[in-house]
């Protein structure tokens, strides 16, 4: 029989702030418990997202609603233009084209062989225009047998590096697309398989890399916060391999309140910590599960924590200690499907 929502194993640790969230039970830690990220983040962590706005560039999205919302505070993701300069996080440069011309708002550049396949095979994703250099056409034909729904246009890679920033890994190739519109919570509900819930994970690259893992794990969905999250990204595309277009991607306003409308549809939601006892798959087979994972370098927050059903950890041994968030997603993907 299921236990009790009330239940929860009391207690925390918190992670020291230059190794990753995920270590294996019985760690020391020298951080409080609580708080919503924003310290020191260590090297396998990833490069630090957050950056203050400039003096001279103000915000221009205005405030936002944090008051209750229907199914557990989700909303529709706005325009992409409406979002570019509101919230703490800021895209990277390399994870966003340069300006261009021709490039209309709310717009996003896909780049890479698979990101860009998988965009092409997908019939809710609108294209708007496809830049590839020979090599790359020949390639992406492999994957996916042309005509495809926008005929390509024919570029060197001069040119997308241009457009893209040299430091992109573009393969010859580049998309522009709309922004995926996020499904329903319900509609996730009705689908088997984990649901990811992450916690303040800035990282876009973390971010699509988790996807990637809980696509091959069978996951019915990955839930993001609309704040300090980062918008859809040629970069997380990329590191994605294709399952952004696969798996659904939602954004919700509050994750404690998401954690409750999840555990409202008998879901049991597992908070990923060091502090938790090791994960066991084999305890959770008859049952459906949330992962819930916390940001880099910093793990769940106080009131995330507590709101989940459990706080579970990831057996280490040996001389690392620490994960970063998308490796132990995907260990714990891994043992929460194993029966």
């Amino acid at each position: 029989m299921k236990p009790p929502h009330g239940n929860r194993p009391g207690g925390s640790s918190r992670p020291p702030s230059d190794r990753g969230p995920y270590r294996g039970p019985g760690g020391s830690s020298s951080r409080p418990s609580g708080g919503s990220g924003g310290g020191p983040r260590g090297p396998d962590s990833g490069p630090r997202e957050y950056q203050k706005p400039r003096p001279h560039a103000a915000p221009k999205g205005g405030p936002r609603d944090g008051g209750p919302r229907p199914d557990g505070g989700f909303k529709p993701r706005p325009d992409q233009a409406q979002r570019s300069g509101g919230g703490n996080f800021r895209p990277r440069e390399h994870d966003a084209p340069r300006a261009s011309a021709d490039a209309p708002k709310g717009t996003v550049w896909l780049y890479g062989h698979h990101a860009i396949s998988a965009a092409l095979a997908n019939p809710a994703r609108r294209l708007r225009r496809l830049l590839l250099t020979e090599e790359a056409e020949a390639a992406i034909a492999k994957h996916l047998s042309p005509p495809w729904a926008v005929s390509p246009e024919r570029v060197d890679r001069a040119r997308l590096d241009l457009l893209l920033g040299r430091d992109v890994v573009h393969q010859g190739a580049a998309l522009l697309a709309d922004p995926l519109a996020p499904p329903s919570l319900q509609s996730v509900l009705e689908k088997p398989g984990v649901i990811v819930v992450l916690d303040q994970v800035t990282d876009p690259r973390n971010v699509g890399a988790i996807m990637r893992s809980a696509a091959a794990f069978g996951a019915a969905a990955v839930i993001t916060q609309d704040r300090n999250a980062p918008e859809e990204t040629g970069g997380l595309a990329k590191a994605a391999s294709g399952a952004l277009e696969t798996l659904p991607l939602l954004r919700a306003v509050n994750i404690a309140r998401t954690i409750i409308a999840l555990k409202a549809a008998n879901i049991w939601c597992i908070g990923l910590d060091a502090a938790g006892k090791p994960l066991s798959g084999l305890a959770f087979a008859d049952r459906r599960v949330a992962l819930v994972l916390g940001a880099e370098g910093e793990g769940l927050r106080r009131l995330t924590k507590e709101t989940c059903d459990e706080i579970a950890g990831l057996a280490i041994t040996g001389a690392v200690e620490s994960l970063n968030v998308s490796a132990a997603a995907s260990v714990a993907l891994y043992e929460l499907t194993r029966r």
